[in-house]
């Protein structure tokens, strides 16, 4: 009984992503839904005219610098930042600690009016740089206590052996505590990818004035036209901008169980 509940739950929650699929593949002159099972009328016209026509290939090389330069970078700045809150001790660390678990409740709009005066300022509000920027600089207060409380259960036994062996700060993050500390590395970059991949917000705000900075949920957004909408080219761009997260999922799903597991065990 539990496994048929099971299969039909799964069944209905799959539905949607197995129309659209279905929808992305199917000809332009399809007038039924069970004409959309007919393998015959099957077509890739749908996906040359995203990828080409709409420019989804310029929207899928955004997202990819975008998405890994911003990881990148926000691991190295939380992982420093969970290192200091988790390791020294100094008189603001309480009220810090307040301040970040504070601001946890702050909806994300409310940093993209002063994140876009910032990059105007710096004269990247129109490029990649200034969205790279803006993914980084939108609140990860959340890896911070994460990687804070990873850190603060650590024996200090593993720093006083670095300082003996001649190691200072920096030695011994960079070679003792960040490698040890896979669980919250795999969680920070399991859902900073999906969130910066998916991100929405700022990818709009920044493109209004410059469509080539793009990324695919934006490109998405705004492929239909104003009087008729192709659901065929909708489900095609949604298709392209699904699979490279549904595929690193299905690669890398040790990974991502392992880095949320450790991350509530911690």
């Amino acid at each position: 009984m539990k496994r048929m509940i099971l299969f039909f739950s799964l069944l209905i929650w799959l539905l949607p992503f197995a129309i659209m699929i279905l929808i992305a593949f199917s000809s332009q002159n399809t007038n039924s839904f069970f004409e959309l099972f007919d393998v015959t009328r099957f077509t890739f016209n749908h996906f040359k005219t995203a990828w080409v026509t709409a420019d989804f290939g310029r929207y899928f090389f955004n997202t990819v610098i975008v998405t890994v330069t911003s990881v990148i970078l926000i691991l190295g700045i939380t992982s420093l930042a969970g290192y200091i809150m988790g390791r020294f001790d100094f008189r603001a660390k309480k009220y810090l600690y307040f301040l970040l678990i504070l601001s946890m409740g702050i909806p994300t709009i409310f940093f993209s009016i002063p994140i876009y005066q910032i990059l105007k300022m710096l004269q990247v509000d129109q490029s990649l740089i200034g969205l790279i920027l803006a993914e980084v600089g939108g609140g990860h207060f959340i890896f911070i206590l994460l990687f804070a409380q990873f850190f603060k259960t650590l024996p200090n036994e593993l720093e006083e052996a670095a300082v003996i062996d001649g190691a200072n700060d920096f030695d011994i993050f960079f070679r003792v505590m960040f490698p040890l500390s896979k669980p919250m590395i795999g969680t920070v970059v399991i859902t900073q990818t999906i969130w910066t991949w998916n991100s929405f917000l700022y990818p709009l705000i920044l493109s209004l004035n410059n469509p080539a900075i793009r990324t695919l949920s934006v490109g998405l957004y705004s492929f239909q036209g104003e009087n008729i909408v192709e659901w065929g080219n909708i489900a095609a761009g949604a298709c392209i901008t699904i699979f490279p997260m549904a595929l690193l999922f299905f690669l890398f799903q040790r990974y991502f169980i392992q880095g949320i597991s450790g991350a509530i065990k911690e």
